[in-house]
């Protein structure tokens, strides 16, 4: 080959590796060398991601790596149990617990009783019978993954992870043991089988915003979903009712154009049972705080005091099945708020077909669904409803409600706010932790960080 023909292929090459495509490729290659590096050396994964490396080398196409959890290697949790949300965030702990040990959690059971003392009597349900498995592995790709049982090739294969107890098990002790079993030996057993306390109670390592993203991906299987439509569309017609009789005694007669419009409501999560007021008064002696406790009459009074309520409005009552007998509940509210709980609203039946954690899960879609939600800033069921709908808030582009008319505002009623109303309320998406949520606090404000 003579000097011309050297400079002229010269000349192309320098074109190829000087142009937009090449510059993007080698950025691309490098950057994934780094990751795998990073991978490599990072204690919560113990080695080389060599699905990176196939790329690299060419076996494999770039859309088709998984850049998620382990899907070889599994996390196995106790029975989870207590309420609804208790039982959320401890799948939600599990999960995350998961991912930092970069494995599959394998899908545990949930508690459809409950009992908090005798274990035995507990009533176990799988996870895919009150949550849609194949969804939460969608929307949750490649933040947390659930695996089968039938997934794990050696059932023998099993490390037994006994989790701290006491005072002494702090939470500097708690993750040096996590990050132990991220490496070798320990990485190597198939299946991590953690044994002792419920996820509920294991120590917390990760900020709000992780476990708003495990929240995001618990969807309803479609029976339970349908019956929450069910109850919501029993309360949205009969404030459209209420809301066209009442124009009708304004105006002479209905207005078409108003009664085409969605009939918005208020939920209300009302805590008021025997049980529930000794725990909230021993709770305020112990922390010296006083705005805990709510009695129905400063629910009412407060509540209807929300600023720009229009009249006639229907006002949806999450309360326990013992208070459905309690008809003073109904009584004494302000002109203009229409009470309901699920025996007027002719619902009951719906939720008596079902255990505890299935009548729970409707209320909870019921309240989160709702234009206003009023809940208690020191329970976990309140907590989570306002961090998913901030969470909607936020991706609306909202992130501060204090001054602004916005949708799907929340309130805590046992804290005073606006014009003695309740007090606006968004989650701080910024904590590091979720103590406040888990165990509720008077700390709150209508912004997100």
């Amino acid at each position: 080959m003579d000097l011309s023909s050297n400079c002229k292929n010269s000349r192309v090459l320098g074109r190829y590796f000087g142009s937009l495509t090449f510059k993007c490729a080698a950025l691309l290659v490098l950057a994934l060398i780094f990751r795998a590096i990073l991978l490599s050396s990072f204690s919560g994964y113990g080695k080389v991601d060599w699905n990176i490396l196939e790329v690299i080398h060419g076996k494999t196409p770039l859309l088709e790596v998984n850049f998620g959890i382990r899907k070889d290697k599994f996390l196995e949790v106790p029975q989870i149990v207590w309420g609804l949300n208790n039982q959320k965030i401890a799948f939600a702990r599990a999960c995350l617990t998961a991912r930092m040990l970069n494995r599959t959690l394998l899908m545990p059971s949930l508690s459809a009783s409950l009992f908090y003392k005798e274990i035995d009597r507990l009533q176990p349900i799988s996870f895919e019978k009150v949550f849609q498995f194949e969804k939460f592995n969608t929307l949750c790709r490649g933040f947390v993954q659930l695996g089968h049982y039938s997934d794990v090739s050696n059932r023998s294969a099993v490390l037994e992870l006994q989790k701290g107890m006491g005072r002494k098990w702090t939470t500097d002790r708690d993750l040096d043991q996590l990050k132990e079993h991220t490496q070798e030996p320990l990485d190597g057993y198939e299946v991590i089988r953690v044994v002792g306390k419920n996820p509920f109670l294991w120590h917390d390592h990760w900020p709000v915003k992780d476990y708003a993203k495990v929240f995001e991906c618990l969807v309803l299987v479609d029976e339970f979903a349908k019956e929450a439509d069910r109850v919501v569309s029993k309360i949205r017609d009969l404030g459209k009712e209420m809301r066209s009789t009442s124009d009708s005694g304004e105006n002479g007669d209905g207005s078409e154009s108003s009664s085409l419009q969605p009939v918005p409501y208020v939920a209300v999560h009302m805590r008021i049972e025997i049980d529930w007021m000794i725990h909230c008064k021993k709770l305020e002696q112990r922390s010296h705080i006083t705005e805990i406790c709510s009695s129905k009459e400063q629910i009412m009074e407060r509540v209807g005091n929300i600023v720009g309520l229009k009249s006639p409005t229907v006002v949806y009552l999450a309360v326990a099945d013992s208070l459905l007998e309690d008809s003073t509940i109904l009584s004494g509210w302000k002109e203009g708020l229409i009470p309901l709980e699920k025996k007027k609203l002719g619902v009951e039946r719906i939720y008596k077909k079902y255990p505890y954690l299935i009548q729970a899960a409707i209320d909870y879609e019921v309240c989160l669904r709702a234009d206003v939600f009023v809940g208690n800033s020191f329970s976990t069921f309140s907590n989570l409803i306002v961090l998913e709908r901030t969470q909607k808030m936020i991706t609306m582009g909202v992130t501060d409600s204090c001054d602004m008319d916005v949708r799907w505002p929340s309130y805590s009623y046992n804290i005073a706010g606006e014009s003695d109303g309740p007090r606006k309320w968004m989650t701080n998406m910024s904590d590091s932790s979720l103590q406040a949520i888990s165990y509720g606090s008077n700390v709150i404000s209508c912004s997100s960080s």
